[in-house]
Order: C-alpha cells, then sequence, then structure tokens
C-alpha cells in the first residue's frame, strides 16, 4: 500500500498580503466552541469598475439561533472595509448597479411592523456603498423570493408566490384547508416587472409554473428560468426544465425537455446555475446526478433557434458549480474539484457547438469556495481555504499569484493546527483510494499508534477537501484531542474520475464498505491507529456508511456515532424527499430490484453488530426521515443488548441550525468516543 503523501501547502502559487503582520504564536488547542467563532464567506461580487468587493459573513448566534449573516464591502487593494448591514439583515442574490455606487439584494428587516417592508418580510434593498442608509425598492406581501436588476438599473423583475389548489377534490380541500394533502395544493411562481422611475409594475409572467432560479440576459432582453409544474422538490430532481421567456412579448422557450434527457446517464438530473454570456446569445446551465457526474452544458441562439452543446471536462476534474461567463467575450468559468481541491478553470471559446481549451483560472493546492469578475471580466477575486488558513478574500493576479484581501478570522493564527495530509492506500476492485488524514500536532510515528476516528462524508456524491476544516463532525477536533483522524474518499467521491465515482452505482454498501475497511486496516499496518481503539463516524451519507461497517466489521470498530443514517432502503425510497438518489443507486424501484434493495440496506444484517453505537437525527428530517435511527436505536436496544444513546434534536431538518444543537452533537461525540476509545493524554497536543 501507498505512505502517506504530504502536501506543500498552496504549491507553485504565490500568496501575498496587502498587510503583512507578525505572525501570533499558535498556543491555543481547538476547543468545539473555536467552531461557532468561525466566520463564513458568501455572496461575493465585483463592482463593475473592479474597484470594491461586496460580500457577505455568516456569523454563529447564541443558544437557539442559528447562523446571521449581513454585507460587507471591500476595496480590491484589500482597504476601506465596512459593514453595510446590521441585525441578521440576511442578505441574499448581492447585485452591484451599474454605476458601482449601489449595492441591491435581497433582506429582511425586523422592525415589529405589519406591514412590508418592515414586517420582516424579503424584499429587494438597495445599499449606498458610501454607509448611508438601507432604502426598501420593494413592498410585496408575503415578500420576494429573488429578483434580476436590469442592466440600465432602470427596473427590476421579481419572482413572488402564490398558492394554488388543482379542481380535483378542491370542495373537500378547501372545507378542510388545515389538513395536509400529498399533491393538489401548489405554490406557483410569478414574475413582476418594477419600473424604477416610474415606480409602477407589471405582470410579465403570470403565476402558472414554478420558478426555481432566474437569470437577466445582460442586454435585458430575455429572462432563462429552471422551471418545473409543482413546487415538490421530486419533481425538480427529474422534471425539470430550462426554458427562455422573451420579455418583449410573453413567449416562453423550452430549451431542454424530457426527450433531452432520454440518452443522459440517469432520468432524475438536478438542473441548476444559469448564466448568460456577454453576448446575450447563449446561456449555460448545469446538471448534476446523485451517483453520476455533473454535466455543463450551454444553449446558444442561431437562426434556427436554439442548439444545446455539452462542455467537456479535463480528467480527474469534477463540476463544483459556480458557472460564469467571463465578461463579454465566450469564455466560461466553473470551479472544478480534482485530488480533493477545488480550483477555477475557464474554458474558451465556445461557439456554435465547439469550445477551446480549458484553462486553470485559480492554481493551487486550496480550495476555492467562489470567484466573481467586475464587469468586463478583468478584475477577479476568490473565496479560497487552505490548510492553515479559514475562508478569506484574494485578488488573483494570476493564476499562480494571488493577494490576500481579509483575514476574517484572525484567531485561526493562535490555533495550534493538526498535520493534514492527503493519503492513499489499495481498497475495492484493487483501486487507488484517497483520503484525508488528520494527525495531532507535533505527533511522530515514533509516539506509537493513536485512538482513531473514521469519518466518513456525505453525499455520497461529495468528498472531503485538502483544507482546514473544523466542524461538528470530527475535523481539526479530533485531531486536537489526541485522536488520529482518516476521512476516506471511497468509491463515489467526486474529484478522482468519472469511472471512480461511476463505480458505486448498483454497488452500495459494497465496494465504498470495502474501501473503508481497507483504509481502517492500512492505518493500523503504517502505525497511525490503535487497533483496538477505533471509531466510526458519519451524517447523512456519512451515517449510513458507519450503518453499513458495524455490520460488515463488527470487531474493527470499537465505537461508532451513526447521524442522520439510513437503514432500510425501502424505507428511504418512500419517505425521502429526493428518491432519485435511490433510484440511481439501486438502480430501480423496490418492486423491480427486490434482492438489491435488501442487499443495500444494513437492516437485515444488524444481529452482527457489536460496536456501541450512537445515534443522531433531527426530528423533522426529510432527506433521511428519523424513522431510520428510531429502529436501529430500537433494534440495538431493545434486542441485541448493544449499548446505544439515541439523540434527537427536535424541529430540525437534515442538518442541524442551531447553536446549542451543533454543540450538543460534538460534546455528545467527544464523550462517547472518550468513554470507549480511550483517547491519550491531553498532554500530546500542548
Amino acid at each position: 500500500m501507498r505512505t502517506a503523501i504530504l502536501m506543500t501547502l498552496m504549491a507553485a502559487v504565490l500568496v501575498t498580503s496587502a498587510a503583512t503582520t507578525a505572525a501570533p504564536d499558535r498556543d491555543h488547542v481547538i476547543v468545539p466552541e473555536d467552531y461557532f467563532d468561525l466566520i463564513g464567506l458568501g455572496g461575493l461580487a465585483v463592482s463593475p469598475d473592479g474597484k470594491l468587493v461586496a460580500h457577505t459573513e455568516s456569523r454563529w448566534g447564541q443558544g437557539k439561533e442559528g447562523r446571521k449573516r449581513d454585507l460587507w464591502v471591500i476595496g480590491r487593494d484589500g482597504t476601506d472595509r465596512r459593514r453595510l448591514t446590521f441585525d441578521n439583515f440576511g442578505p441574499g442574490h448581492v447585485t452591484w448597479g451599474p454605476n458601482s455606487d449601489f449595492i441591491w439584494c435581497l433582506g429582511r428587516e425586523q422592525a415589529g411592523r405589519d406591514e412590508p417592508p418592515r414586517d420582516g418580510s424579503r424584499q429587494v434593498w438597495r445599499i449606498p456603498v458610501d454607509g448611508g442608509d438601507a432604502r426598501p425598492v420593494t413592498r410585496i406581501t408575503d415578500g420576494v423570493l429573488d429578483f434580476e436588476l436590469a442592466p440600465d438599473g432602470r427596473s427590476l423583475y421579481y419572482r413572488t408566490g402564490d398558492e394554488h389548489q388543482d379542481d380535483d377534490w378542491s370542495d373537500l380541500k378547501e372545507r378542510y384547508g388545515d389538513l395536509e394533502y400529498g399533491h393538489g395544493v401548489r405554490t406557483l411562481h410569478a414574475i413582476g416587472r418594477l419600473d424604477l422611475e416610474s415606480w409602477r409594475t407589471e405582470e410579465v409572467l403570470p403565476a402558472d409554473r414554478v420558478i426555481w432560479e432566474m437569470s437577466l440576459s445582460p442586454d435585458g432582453t430575455r429572462m432563462a428560468m429552471i422551471t418545473t409544474d409543482d413546487n415538490e422538490l421530486i419533481f425538480k430532481e427529474g422534471w425539470s426544465r430550462v426554458e427562455v421567456l422573451d420579455l418583449a412579448t410573453g413567449a416562453v422557450t423550452a430549451l431542454t425537455d424530457q426527450q433531452w434527457r432520454t440518452d443522459h446517464p440517469s432520468p432524475y438530473g438536478w438542473l441548476d446555475n444559469l448564466a448568460w454570456s456577454g453576448d446575450s446569445r447563449a446561456v449555460a446551465f448545469s446538471i448534476s446526478y446523485d451517483g453520476f457526474t455533473s454535466q455543463i452544458w450551454v444553449a446558444e441562439m442561431n437562426s434556427e433557434g436554439w442548439s444545446l452543446q455539452k462542455i467537456a471536462r479535463p480528467d480527474l476534474v469534477t463540476l463544483d458549480g459556480g458557472l460564469v461567463w467571463r465578461g463579454t467575450g465566450r469564455t466560461l468559468c466553473y470551479r472544478g474539484e480534482s485530488m480533493a481541491r477545488v480550483r477555477a478553470y475557464a474554458v474558451r471559446d465556445i461557439k456554435a457547438g465547439s469550445h477551446g481549451r480549458t484553462e486553470l483560472l485559480i492554481d493551487g493546492d486550496g480550495v476555492v469556495g467562489g470567484f466573481a469578475f467586475d464587469r468586463r471580466g478583468g478584475n477577479l477575486v476568490g473565496i479560497i481555504e487552505t490548510i492553515t488558513t479559514a475562508n478569506d478574500l484574494y485578488a488573483v493576479i494570476a493564476p499562480d499569484r494571488m493577494e490576500r484581501l481579509t483575514n476574517v478570522n484572525p484567531q485561526v493564527d493562535t490555533w495550534i493546527l493538526p498535520s493534514i495530509q492527503h493519503v492513499s492506500w489499495t481498497g475495492g476492485d484493487g483501486d487507488e483510494v484517497w483520503g484525508i488524514l488528520e494527525l495531532p500536532p507535533g505527533y511522530v510515528k515514533s509516539d506509537g499508534p493513536l485512538p482513531t476516528v473514521i469519518e466518513l462524508h456525505g453525499g455520497p456524491t461529495s468528498s472531503t477537501k485538502y483544507r482546514l476544516r473544523l466542524w461538528i463532525y470530527g475535523r481539526a477536533l479530533m485531531a486536537s484531542k489526541g485522536y488520529a483522524l482518516l476521512s476516506p474518499n471511497y468509491h463515489g467521491s467526486t474529484g478522482y474520475g468519472d469511472t471512480f465515482l461511476e463505480k458505486l452505482i448498483g454497488r452500495e454498501n459494497d465496494i465504498e464498505v470495502a474501501d473503508i475497511a481497507a483504509g481502517t486496516r492500512w492505518m493500523i499496518e503504517e502505525g497511525y491507529a490503535d487497533a483496538a481503539h477505533i471509531g466510526v463516524m458519519g451524517w447523512s451519507n456519512g451515517g449510513y456508511l458507519t450503518n453499513c461497517m458495524i455490520v460488515a466489521e463488527p470487531e474493527l470498530y470499537a465505537a461508532a456515532s451513526s447521524g442522520a443514517g439510513v437503514l432500510d432502503m425501502v424505507i428511504q425510497w418512500g419517505t425521502e424527499d429526493t428518491p432519485g438518489h435511490v433510484v440511481n443507486f439501486v438502480e430501480g424501484l423496490p418492486w423491480e430490484q427486490e434482492e438489491h434493495y435488501q442487499k443495500a440496506s444494513p437492516l437485515y444484517g444488524l444481529d452482527k453488530v457489536r460496536t456501541p453505537t450512537l445515534i443522531h437525527v433531527g426530528g423533522n428530517d426529510p432527506r433521511v426521515p428519523p424513522a431510520h435511527s428510531r429502529a436501529l436505536y430500537r433494534a440495538l436496544k431493545h434486542y441485541l443488548d448493544v449499548p446505544t444513546e439515541l439523540v434527537v434534536y427536535p424541529g430540525e431538518p437534515h442538518g442541524l441550525t442551531t447553536h446549542e444543537n451543533r454543540l450538543a452533537k460534538m460534546e455528545w461525540d467527544l464523550a462517547w468516543f472518550e468513554t470507549y476509545l480511550r483517547p491519550l493524554t491531553p498532554a500530546l497536543v500542548e
């Protein structure tokens, strides 16, 4: 098996700082509360003139509060950083006005009023960049879902929702309106236009469809939309389409239909990422799948209507989102993941059914979380993470050279950091499998084997990235407590090529289980892991795989933490909000693949489990409903006499949303593993 490979931070990338200061001493041992001090960046938008950068910052509240988001602006030279909103304004769809003097965004003002715009509903606001007061632009009852500002700044288009009831059984449904119905009550969307000079409104598209996303062409004549007939999430999974609305005539043209999907790897693909070219004659979008590789498509206007082409990607690069055209030309940019890194790529000369070469836009060993250009496509800014820094803004001078503009998490500079490595071993089918290994600060092999946690990512069409990541699923925190932590990017993970990703189709609870078991044994053979004190944990698909591992390898794991994990694939297909996930991996419906559904389900092997197991689940989880976790608990507690605890977070969805619940999850995991894995003394990490 291969030895570990320690990658040099941001190799071949020169990173300079706009304000160089002496580095503080790293003397702080990471603790759970440090997670809640981290600021997250998003909403990136560069002003048209390239001089300013708008972005959002998210901070955790206390107790039952979740994240709070507000708007900031900074000069592209890293100076004059200012906060523009307060009190959890929650800015969304951050958009610059054409003259770089105002920022437009969605937001809420909680002023206790009974009518909009200051009743807490989501409205469009205009904010001067000089720090003046935010001004409400819309006053729509029940709020605005989305908006697009016209290129000349003289009008805006906004999307609203309206509940509609189908004719079938309408009398009974209206009579008993407080009941929940499986179908027939839909929220459909309309698009309105607000003239910002006369302040008159008009409807440009009636509420006759569901609009999940909309994008205005740069010339202001067309609106691209991703639509369905119903707002239930299952419709977006396989029955969504790309449409273009002619704003002058009201005509709607469908660019994709169900026939277009017939030669795709699965009928259950998600359409996203609308992006118009600068000349307004092409619109890009993505289609992503559970279990299959995401694709980039471009629809282009020609004399005969619209033509579609699929854009090729380099080998080992998986689309990670962020489609945007550069300036007024035909270069399409996107985030691409490869070997646990996320970089920015640019595809040149997309026109008339062909395209040129793909180039790196942002290179290095970091993770690009987002990027944006000015109007000309000249000034580029990215949000980037590394193995020693949390997310920050960087001005990109060249693919291999960038300047750091912010240090929004200066406390990280004092943290005693784990050693982070990208390692590989031989997994299922004899394939090379990679993962992220974290070791306690200062650890060397001569210190001896460590209590170890195997942390399994969700998805599974996702991955664990090569970056510093303190979060509630174990990374950074476990190493600070004296554990080794391995995060396998098992078969089905993104960033290791299409074949590696798609090998998991039809083989869940099989090939990836072999990968994880092999990685665990590699840790033992390499001398990192104490064979008697190894735990396994994960959330969502990671929770499902935790359930699989304690069935498949009952003697290998001394403790487990299963979060929101599937136990039975038939229950999952029948109750989750995105059942195409199950259909893709099991290659059919329950009555078509009865044996396969059972084979993929850890439920039927629970009699083998001996591992003490902590179980977490959100009380209102629509993605992996609580029935799975309750069934696992019942089996272990009442029938198998395996040490177990069930922790249900009331009202929580698939991901925990409050400070209190996320802290509880971390502290429960630490206590559970401390009890069953007996970690080393804190002296190791001081």
